[in-house]
């Protein structure tokens, strides 16, 4: 994308290959391990993936159209604001998702009680630092982005929504995977939909008011939603 300068495009088709890539090399390590299609189609037990599927569609669905949404609001204050808001997700959402790992070993480790009190103290330390490291950091990662200094101008004014927000993230993606770990799929959809719907409505009026600063805290709503939403339960 950088050597042939495709820009945009070149940003788009290195998205798609890279999904692509990483889909195929995890298909050919399960391959090595385990027997990925049966000798008979009637053992795949269709019927249960796509009841789970479905419910977890649902939640993705949910999760996007907040997402956009909030993408959509930036973009109607023009192409500072625009670009500002691009930055401040990409590093909120990549830092994000180290906490992610998180939800993937309270999967393993759902059947014991001890184990589940252990990782939500262990996320919400994780994003304490998270916290700490991003707020001394992110003007320096900004410039990793762009040189602009009407963007980098506005990128500082988003340092407390990336970083103050992430022990909010870490503890959605624990409470996610201790979800996921008890197959628990309806309840993890349907309030991620309640939590997407409300959240999309506060969104709206913030950004109409707040301008840029709405936009960030209705994503950070989003997440603190989505932590009552699973310590509700």
């Amino acid at each position: 994308m950088y050597y042939f300068n495709w820009g945009v495009a070149g940003a788009a088709i290195s998205t798609v290959l890279s999904q692509y890539i990483g889909t195929l090399l995890m298909i050919w390590c399960l391959n090595k391990r385990a027997v990925l299609l049966p000798p008979k189609m009637g053992n795949l037990q269709f019927g249960g993936y796509i009841k789970s599927g479905g419910f977890l569609l649902g939640r993705t669905l949910a999760v996007l159209t907040t997402m956009t949404l909030g993408t959509s609001m930036a973009a109607r204050h023009g192409p500072v604001a625009m670009a500002a808001h691009q930055i401040c997700m990409q590093v909120w959402l990549a830092v994000s998702l180290l906490t992610d790992a998180l939800a993937a070993s309270g999967q393993a480790l759902i059947a014991s009680s001890l184990s589940r009190h252990e990782y939500k103290a262990i996320g919400l330390l994780t994003g304490i630092c998270l916290t700490a490291i991003l707020g001394v950091s992110f003007g320096s990662l900004a410039t990793l982005f762009t040189q602009d200094l009407e963007v980098l101008q506005v990128v500082r004014t988003g340092v407390l929504f990336v970083s103050a927000s992430q022990p909010f993230n870490a503890l959605a993606y624990i409470f996610d995977g201790l979800h996921y770990g008890v197959s628990d799929f309806p309840y993890a959809a349907l309030s991620m939909m309640f939590v997407g719907a409300v959240s999309s409505a506060f969104l709206v009026y913030a950004s109409s008011h707040f301008g840029l600063q709405g936009v960030w805290l209705g994503l950070t709503l989003f997440m603190a939603l989505r932590v009552v939403a699973g310590s509700v339960r």
